[in-house]
């Protein structure tokens, strides 16, 4: 008898269903389990006939099991208290618990043959809002622990049925071993519940009403006109509530959402302002490509993505229409998909509840805004009775259900770009899918940032990235960041050899590494902001160094203790780097931005008015401030700011390019103060790429920045020629603010190259080896000009980074992005773990 492990994506996910068909087509004797290394195979079969069933096993798995995913197949030595062979043919024998070296797959969208299901007026599952099998569903946020078993999800409180228990029985089945796999016989349950004192509540399944004290009529005088649909079905009140302009909390499979109709101005603006969330964006969520064809230009790789089993957020160029108030001011709009059977109900509800799946290819009139319900910035609620209490004020009424979410996860948001997808927050659909890395080493723990944060943990060869946990400003996030840590270390079943974290001592983040590293008695490692963030795009690349990057984000701390943001790194993590990785520090700073003036600290980063004034006061004209100040932005008042900079007090300087990007807002006139986070930024690169699209790239500005070696030694970039462009323009010409912007894009770009270009000269001629630190330019496989690899917040404007691949591969370089993990802070944990792991060996 022999044995083979197979790693991966393999549990739960219809893997030894289809190690099971294929066995038994090639008549082969042998049985198939679950453990916590993954899945062990055995067989009574000669090397031919083995290697024939694990080819084919590789070849048609994306067909038999479309979630599953092999990542390592290696022959293994049984052991004697293994299960005997059968009697006869090939089985499925019982999982066995262990030392867990597997993962939870992510909870994916429901499947054609579920909708197909679902929508079957003659099948069980009619209608039914949990409907799930191995290939959809939820798997991450309702699993507690390894190996992925239903005792161990929140399906466990939820008995099979006898008909369900059958199906999940059968190896022929699609929900053989489905662990939340259930009908309306078993549950779970949906319920509606009004915000107004929950008076009214309807189990779905069974039809029964309790707590009634207006009966159906009760829910009029809260809704003009509104008229309760038939048998009290929470879905149709649902529909109905939500085309009467109210707000709904609904709950997903990783948390609430705020839903409320995307065609109804009234209806979004209300939603704003009980949120209190003034301008930043919403998603919508439609039926189909042809519901949004007037919103949204829909690129083939859009609609891959829309329609992928993780079913995330997707950023698209907007359309002929501007849905008022879901995304004001950008140029992209995010849409997604119903991927949950309760989501698709509502539009099942609104085509009539036709059976079949023809209805799915029509277009629908229905448009929902679906945001997170998480008030106040906190972390998405998952309980229903924290529902409707956090939601109390914001939700007009609730559909729950009684599954438990063991775990809150957010939506993922994405963009397809011509060099690939890019995240922008990596949650639902995707977490916790391990990232692959080059090498194994201890396993360890690193704990992030303070915005966007995330954590990561190694295993062996793995990479897992959590869902985004939020920004560490409030007490509810930092309770979540540390519920997270416990939740993923306990499915993973991972004690750390070592905790990795910002260099930044104040963040809570940094604090809590140092404290779970003191109590686990092992080191705790620093990792400088813009290290991990370069570190993290080397991890996706399988790259310990050396290697050139740009850093571009708002505002980290630096090795140095300064401001930075505008970095052109080098990095080397290799072992063997021996006495000159002592020397040096292996992320070395070649390059960086001319600083700019932070006036009043931190409140610069929000208020972009402050940032042209410190760009004005740089460039010379302080006599000009007040003026220009009042003819731009008179409702802003300069008070003592033109003293605090020529003084020096409060305005701290930084290398930031993000606050170059503020700074072209404030001075172009487009935003004084943000409403959120690269508000700014944002709008620039959206007037800039309307112009570009309506009247052609512009040439890039003749003298637009100045390149010179400043006091430390190091290549700086000055961009003031630039923003002293911008600073020109009269406020009767604002008009023409567009092509400013579009020509600040293209010359940024332009400088950024020749800023590359003269480092890798200038290392050039100070190394040995030529090019090496720009990614062995001219080697075998590699490309002629540099590599540089890029990261950073500022790497998610697409328009920069197009016009700078543009530019490096006409030189013959090329620029290398994350495209696993979010080029924001949201991959700084990635970052930290690699370059911990790093250190480690």
């Amino acid at each position: 008898m022999r044995g083979w492990r197979v790693r991966g994506l393999v549990q739960g996910v219809g893997f030894r269903p289809c190690v099971w068909r294929l066995a038994r087509e090639m008549g082969l004797s042998g049985w198939v389990r679950n453990d916590a290394a993954g899945v062990t195979l055995a067989l009574q079969a000669d090397a031919v006939a083995a290697e024939a069933l694990l080819t084919r096993l590789r070849s048609e798995l994306p067909l038999l099991a479309p979630l599953a995913r092999i990542d390592a197949i290696e022959e293994i030595t049984l052991a004697a208290d293994d299960p005997p062979l059968p009697a006869a043919g090939f089985v499925i024998v019982d999982s066995l618990a262990g030392a867990a070296a597997t993962a939870i797959g992510p909870d994916a969208a429901i499947c054609p043959a579920c909708i197909a299901e679902m929508c079957d007026p003659a099948g069980r599952r009619w209608r039914h809002a949990f409907i799930t099998c191995t290939h959809c569903g939820p798997r991450y946020t309702v699993s507690a622990g390894i190996p992925y078993d239903r005792a161990r999800t929140s399906l466990a409180p939820f008995p099979l049925c006898p008909s369900c228990a059958a199906e999940y029985a059968d190896p022929a089945d699609r929900r053989f071993h489905a662990e939340t796999t259930c009908c309306p016989a078993c549950g779970p349950r949906l319920q509606w519940r009004e915000a107004k004192d929950g008076r009214f509540t309807v189990d779905r399944e069974s039809g029964a009403k309790s707590g009634v004290s207006e009966g159906a009529s009760g829910l009029a005088p809260v809704v003009s006109g509104l008229v309760e649909p038939a048998a009290g079905d929470p879905i149709a009140i649902t529909l109905a509530w939500l085309r009467a302009g109210r707000i709904v909390a609904l709950k997903g499979l990783g948390g609430f959402h705020l839903a409320c109709d995307a065609d109804n101005p009234a209806a979004v603006a209300e939603l704003r302002r009980r949120k209190a969330r003034d301008a930043k964006p919403f998603a919508v969520m439609a039926l189909n490509a042809a519901s949004v064809a007037d919103l949204a230009q829909l690129a083939p790789a859009d609609e891959a993505l829309l329609r992928s089993p993780a079913a995330p957020i997707v950023l698209c160029t907007k359309g002929p229409r501007d849905l008022p108030g879901v995304a004001p001011g950008l140029g992209e709009i995010g849409l997604l998909r119903p991927g949950t059977p309760l989501h698709l109900l509502l539009w099942h509800e609104a085509a009539g509840r036709p059976a079949g799946v023809d209805w799915m290819m029509a277009p629908s009139p229905l448009r929902l805004v679906m945001t997170s319900a998480n008030p106040g910035g906190e972390p998405l609620v998952i309980d229903n009775a924290e529902a409707v209490a956090r939601l109390a004020g914001i939700a007009d009424a609730f559909l729950l259900h009684d599954r438990a979410i063991v775990v809150r996860c957010d939506d993922s948001l994405l963009r397809s770009t011509a060099l690939g997808p890019q995240f922008l927050r990596r949650a639902r659909g995707y977490a916790p899918l391990p990232l692959r890395l080059p090498a194994g080493g201890t396993p360890g723990l690193a704990l992030g940032g303070y915005l966007k944060n995330t954590i990561c943990v190694l295993r062996g060869e793995q990479a897992f990235l959590s869902q985004h946990v939020g920004s560490l400003d409030n007490a509810a996030t930092l309770a979540f960041l540390d519920e997270a840590v416990t939740h993923l270390l306990a499915i993973l079943d991972v004690r750390p050899a070592w905790v990795a974290h910002d260099a930044h001592p104040d963040y809570p983040s940094t604090q809590l590494a140092q404290q779970l590293a003191a109590r686990w008695g092992v080191p705790a490692l620093a990792v400088p902001h813009h290290a991990a963030h370069l570190a993290a795009v080397a991890a996706e690349y399988g790259e310990r160094g050396p290697l050139l990057g740009l850093a571009l984000d708002g505002v980290g701390l630096g090795s140095d203790g300064g401001l930075w943001g505008g970095e052109l790194l080098a990095l080397d993590l290799r072992p063997e780097a021996g006495e000159e990785a002592a020397a040096v520090h292996p992320c070395r700073r070649l390059g960086q931005l001319r600083p700019l003036a932070l006036p009043g600290g931190d409140r610069a980063a929000r208020e972009p008015w402050r940032m042209a004034v410190a760009a004005l006061h740089a460039l010379g004209y302080h006599e000009r401030i007040s003026g220009w100040l009042a003819a731009t932005w008179p409702e802003q008042d300069l008070g003592p700011l033109l003293q605090m900079l020529d003084r020096g007090l409060r305005c701290p300087p930084t290398s930031s390019l993000g606050r170059v990007f503020d700074a072209a807002a404030g001075l172009l006139g487009l935003r004084a103060v943000a409403a959120y986070e690269g508000q700014a930024a944002m709008e620039l690169e959206a007037l800039a790429r309307c112009w570009i699209v309506e009247h052609g790239e512009p040439a890039p500005l003749a003298d637009g920045f100045h390149l010179g070696e400043n006091a430390a030694g190091r290549l700086e970039l000055d961009l003031l020629p630039l923003l002293a462009t911008l600073a020109a323009l009269a406020p009767s010409e604002r008009e023409a603010r567009a092509a400013a912007a579009a020509l600040f894009h293209v010359t940024l770009a332009a400088a950024l190259e020749k800023w590359l270009l003269a480092t890798v000269d200038r290392e050039s001629g100070q190394k040995p080896g030529g090019r090496a630190i720009a990614g062995d330019g001219g080697a075998a496989g590699q490309p002629a000009g540099p590599v540089c690899y890029l990261a950073g917040g500022c790497a998610q404007n697409t328009l920069l980074v197009g016009l700078l691949a543009a530019r490096l591969a006409a030189s013959g370089g090329e620029l290398r992005l994350p495209q696993q993990a979010p080029a924001n802070d949201g991959g700084l944990a990635l970052g930290q773990a690699w370059w911990a792991r790093c250190h480690m060996i």
